[in-house]
Formats: structure tokens, sequence, C-alpha cells
């Protein structure tokens, strides 16, 4: 719970800061990045770390997991441009993800399935209490001190964690034969990823989707992703065993889980940005009303594990109500504007937040309660591996996305009489950066622009301040409706999942448990 707490938190913390990083560090066409390359990094990793951890066990991993997540806070703490916080973020996601992958590992280690939920809830609500505290204290030190210490706090409170670690924290025992790690597929599923979140990235921002880096990249990714496929059919360990794929709750549980995934991280993204750049509030009072969002995380997490454990685990129900109700959320938020009010994105906020923490711990469990001892490192890595690259199509998908849409509301609302008055250059900047509702230094760059233009130039300054709101409200409003489709698309495969009672205590399931002998993970 403790490390859970510590990589979470960075999460978090980080989400409020992000506007005044990107109003320092100048980089609004990459800003998603800074949570991308993190959740890239995590997503190259957690599969190798869950079937390292099934052959070597997860205390030292976990010791040096958390080791690595400190170096590369120091390390984004001195970053001094936008790309080298990008880079640095990575080497924190390394840590990050391991942190994550083996604290939902160890939960199979140390109990039994039917009581895996209520654990597995109490995980969850861990992340949900770091992110309570998170929004808040990130927006906190980013105004009383300066968003290189949201980074620099991991250091004290890390320190100790590894201490506790090393001293109490046992060696799981480990199922099953040695199995030898899978370098080959490691390197080929890296090599799958990260081109393919570039050019997601990429299309329709930096670049057209028709210009050839970007075609590339997705080309790239598409070919070795099918070079990884075959690759793990021919060898006899393989990184992730593709017949894991043929149980339909394994397949059903890792597509929702990379739909909800893939609208979390986008949505959590962009709730700060509402609040700081449509509705005017502070990096410190963003924070604080995102607390109840997390809120509604913690409890729905806490609250679904509990009546997952004491139903005997009908998590098809739970799953459609808690996701629909993530969907509710989602398509609420998605019809803010320039004048929607503090209330009305807050509650919105809630109700997503509550039927995301729902979700939680209903499909990690279904999976661990479908597979063999052996095998629950690497199909529980699967799950937050799934999660991992569903946020970060989500956070590239969206980013592009919102950037487009927002350079394009921008050439529909602003006023022609704007054109004649504003210099070129800074023209070019606000069109294309909403920096000027966020950093004070650019609004008064921008009021000072107009007010040299007498009282008419004023109140043209104030058209265009409401101007950039609104394009700014209606962009990322499209980004909320677009992962409210995929929640809803989630809603429905929830349907197909098949409900099997839980386990009441640990074994190496056989054929007769649906699972063949020779340990293929077949329904």
């Amino acid at each position: 719970m403790f490390a859970m707490f510590l990589a979470s938190l960075d999460q978090t913390i980080v989400a409020t800061a992000i506007p005044k990083i990107m109003a320092d560090l100048d980089g609004f066409d990459r800003f998603t990045w800074i949570s991308t390359s993190y959740i890239v990094a995590s997503t190259s990793v957690v599969l190798i770390i869950g079937a390292v951890s099934d052959v070597y066990g997860r205390k030292w991993l976990f010791v040096g997991a958390i080791a690595i997540f400190l170096f590369g806070s120091a390390l984004a703490a001195a970053s001094p441009t936008m790309n080298a916080l990008i880079v640095f973020r990575g080497v924190q996601g390394l840590g990050g993800g391991m942190i994550m992958a083996l604290s939902f590992v160890t939960i199979a280690d140390l109990f039994p399935p039917n009581d895996r939920a209520k654990y597995m809830g109490i995980i969850s609500a861990m992340f949900g209490v770091s992110s309570v505290l998170g929004p808040t204290l990130g927006g906190f030190i980013t105004d009383q001190l300066s968003w290189q210490w949201i980074f620099l706090v991991n250091i004290p409170l890390g320190i100790p964690v590894i201490a506790i670690f090393i001293k109490l924290f046992p060696n799981a025992k480990k199922y099953g034969p040695k199995r030898k790690i899978d370098i080959g597929g490691a390197v080929l599923i890296v090599f799958a990823i990260v081109p393919g979140l570039l050019g997601l990235s990429w299309g329709g921002n930096q670049y057209e989707w028709s210009d050839p880096l970007v075609l590339g990249s997705l080309a790239f990714s598409g070919v070795t992703l099918v070079v990884f496929g075959i690759y793990e059919t021919r060898i006899s360990e393989p990184l992730l065993p593709l017949a894991v794929f043929k149980n339909r709750i394994v397949g059903v549980a890792l597509l929702v889980t990379l739909l909800t995934g893939l609208a979390m991280f986008g949505a959590i993204f962009f709730v700060p940005l509402l609040f700081q750049g449509v509705l005017g509030a502070s990096a410190t009072a963003s924070g604080s009303f995102l607390t109840p969002m997390m809120l509604g995380i913690v409890s729905g997490a806490a609250i679904s594990g509990q009546i997952l454990a004491r139903t005997g685990g009908h998590y098809r129900l739970q799953g459609i109500v808690g996701v629909s109700i993530m969907a509710t959320g989602m398509f609420f938020l998605s019809r803010v504007s320039g004048t929607t009010t503090h209330a009305y994105a807050l509650s919105s906020a809630v109700v997503m937040g509550f039927g995301l923490g729902t979700s939680f711990p209903l499909y990690t469990i279904a999976i661990q309660n479908s597979v063999p001892q052996q095998y629950l490192g690497i199909a529980t890595s699967s799950a937050q591996f799934f999660r991992s690259v569903g946020g970060a199509i989500g956070l590239a998908l969206f980013g592009s996305f919102m950037v487009r849409q927002f350079k394009d509301g921008m050439q529909e609302n602003l006023p022609a009489e704007a054109f004649q008055v504003v210099p070129p250059q800074l023209f070019e900047q606000i069109t294309s950066n909403p920096n000027a509702l966020i950093n004070s230094g650019a609004s008064e760059s921008l009021k000072g622009a107009f007010a040299a233009n007498g009282e008419s130039g004023i109140a043209l300054g104030n058209i265009v301040f409401e101007a950039i709101r609104d394009s700014l409200a209606s962009a990322i409003g499209d980004v909320f409706f677009l992962a409210f489709i995929f929640v809803v698309i989630a809603v429905i495969a929830t349907i197909f999942i098949r409900e099997v009672p839980l386990r009441k205590r640990d074994k190496l399931l056989t054929a007769k448990d649906g699972f063949a002998s020779s340990s293929k993970l077949t329904e």
C-alpha cells in the first residue's frame, strides 16, 4: 500500500501542475507527453516485470522499482526543457510501472481468490487516497513553491518505503517450474508500442495524418505487432502467452480494461485543464475541486471490492452498472462550455469518478480467477499492461484531437477585427495555444497589445479572451465526448463476459478447471 501510494501520488500530483509546467517550459504541442511518456515507459516494462516476478519473486524487484522511481523524480525536477522533462518522466515511468504491476500481483500471492476482491478494493482505494491528496497537494506546491517540488517530494517519501521493504517484505512463494525470460518478446513489444504512440501523438498535431513520418510510425508499429504475435506462438515460454485470449473471461476483461484505461487517463488529465483554463481556477483551487472526484474513485473502488467479495463474484453485473455510471459522468462533462458553472463540472466529475472506481477491482479479479496460479504474475500484469496501453493511446489521441479542435475553434470564434490589432507573431500564439488563460505573463502581454488601441481595443481584447475560453471549452468537451464513446463500447463488451464463482483457495488449475495440463491458457 505504501508503494502504491508513492507511485499513484506522482500521477495525480502532476495533473494540476501541468498547466504551469506548460507555461514555464513552453510546450503546448507536447504537453500531453508529460504523462504519455510516463505511461509509455511503464507499459513497456509491466509485462516483463510480471514474467520476471513469476520466476524470481517480488521483493527485490519492488526495491529496485522504487529506487528507479526516485532517481527519475530527481531528474524530472532538474529538467531545463519540455523535452528533457518528457524523457525523465519516462525514467519515472519505468519504476512506477514496476510498482503498480507488482502491487496487484502481490495480492494474488497473499490471498485466495474469494478474498482478493476486498483487498484489491483496498489497494485500489489506496490509489484513490493518493488521488485525493495529489491534486490539492500538487496545486499548493506549485503555487507556493514551484512545479519542480512536485517531483522532489517523492524522495523523502520514498526512502523510508525502501527501508520498510528491505526489512519487512517477504519473498513470495513461486509456483510451477522455473521459466526463461522472453527477452526477444520484450524487445518486440517495446518496438510495437512506442512508434505507434508517437504516430498517434504526432498525427493532426505537429504533422498531418498523411505525413510520411506519421504513417511510417503507425505502419512500423503494426508490422512489429504482427511479428510479435508470430514470435510468441513459436517459442516455448513466451512473454505473453497468446492462448490467454482464447479464454473469453480474460479476453473480454482485457478489452474492457483497455477501453476504460483509454477513457480514464484522458479524462483525469483534462479535468484540471477544464478547471484552470475554462473556469479560471488557480492550481491550488483546481486541486481542491478535483478532491471530490477522487473521493468518488476511492468510495467506488472500496464499495465495489466489498460487494464483489460478499456476493461471490458477480463482476458482469457490477461491471455493467459501474462502467455505465462512468459513461454518464463522461457525457455530462462533454456538454461543458465557456459558461459552465463550477457546480456542474464538479458534480459531473464526481459521477465519472465513482463509476471509474467501481471498475478497478472487477476485471483484475475476473482475470486472476481464470488463470493457473503459476501465471498470476503475467496475467495480472496483462491487465495493467492493457490499462496502460489504453491510457497512452488515450492521451496521445485526445491530446492531438484537442489541439486540432482548439485551433479550429479559434479560427471560427475570433472576431475579424482581431486580425488587424494583434501582431502576427502573437496572433499565431493565441490561435494555437490557450496559454493566455493560464499564464499571467502571457495574459498581460495579450491585454497590453489590445490596450494600446484605447477603449475599443480593451473591449476587443475581452471578446478575444472569451473566444479563447469558448474554444478551449469546446475542445475539452469534444475530448470527453470521444471518451464517452469508448466507455459505451466497454459497457457493451462487459455484457459478454462469463461469470465464474470465485475460488475459495489457491490451487494449480488443471484441465477440469478449464485449462490444459500443458499450461495452455484455453477456455
